[in-house]
């Protein structure tokens, strides 16, 4: 059985749908962007419920946790049971254990990548996906015991703080692991999704390039959506692509939160340059 899995990884709401999108139409190379609902051709992510009921043989509770882990590595095998060299899978869990299982276990991956973003930025969207309030969601980011809920389509996900989360991923990884900044992806997205390709071991052509960071942009996906709908969009609001850019904490953040999220990721913030001081 091959170590075929590559993780595509991330907190909530840092690029991970971005930088799926922006694979699936480089891998493609059509002529004409992928719609945006067929993205997951191209990677499945780890907390589908369906398939955790596929490895039990019949309905799973979501709710029921412990059960649920059991069955992640039969969920897991079936993944690199394909015997693919490649099989990009997409998760916001941290790089650690949850009831004694490993989330993140080496012996099925190959390497991974992961998106970090700030984590002021991060506030936002979160909040605005999830429904919270932003005092809620910088509640959230700074709890080592935060998931994601699960509903009837997804099982939970452990996601702990976001600096947990970051240095899980970051340090001392048994496998390659490439970390990408959201801001850079967008400031210099030749540059970064090319690093992207090298780490894949896929060949960078400056047209293909080129052409994926196009069909990929914020306007092509907006665009899609509000034509087509998106299938992982939050029934908590109207658009899964609301914004998408980069310091907009700036005008939308109470200061006082902004001073806890410093408080709260200060180290972590300073290492991946959120902080000047």
């Amino acid at each position: 059985m091959k170590q075929s899995i590559v993780w595509l990884a991330s907190y909530p709401k840092s690029g991970n749908t971005w930088t799926r999108i922006f694979l699936a139409n480089y891998l493609m190379n059509s002529d004409k962007p992928v719609p945006i609902n067929q993205v997951h051709r191209f990677g499945i992510g780890d907390a589908i419920s369906r398939t955790y009921s596929m490895v039990a043989k019949r309905p799973i509770n979501v709710n029921d946790h412990q059960t649920v882990l059991k069955l992640r590595d039969g969920v897991l095998r079936g993944i690199v049971a394909n015997n693919a060299d490649v099989n990009f899978v997409k998760t916001h869990n941290t790089r650690g254990d949850a009831y004694a299982v490993d989330l993140i276990p080496p012996r099925y991956t190959r390497s991974a990548v992961y998106i970090v973003r700030n984590p002021l930025d991060v506030t936002l969207s979160y909040a605005r996906h999830f429904g919270k309030t932003h005092a809620e969601t910088v509640e959230a980011l700074g709890n080592k015991h935060n998931v994601t809920l699960p509903d009837e389509t997804t099982v939970c996900q452990y996601l702990g703080t976001w600096s947990q989360h970051v240095k899980s991923w970051t340090r001392g990884t048994p496998f390659p692991c490439i970390t990408l900044r959201y801001e850079d992806l967008q400031k210099t997205p030749e540059k970064s999704f090319a690093s992207l390709l090298e780490h894949l071991g896929v060949p960078d052509e400056e047209r293909r390039l080129e052409k994926a960071i196009r069909f990929s942009s914020f306007d092509e996906v907006s665009k899609q959506e509000s034509a087509d709908g998106f299938a992982e969009a939050s029934p908590k609001n109207d658009k899964f692509f609301a914004k998408g850019k980069s310091g907009q904490w700036v005008l939308e953040l109470d200061d006082k939160l902004v001073s806890q999220v410093r408080k709260d990721h200060r180290s972590v913030m300073k290492k991946f340059g959120y902080l000047d001081d």
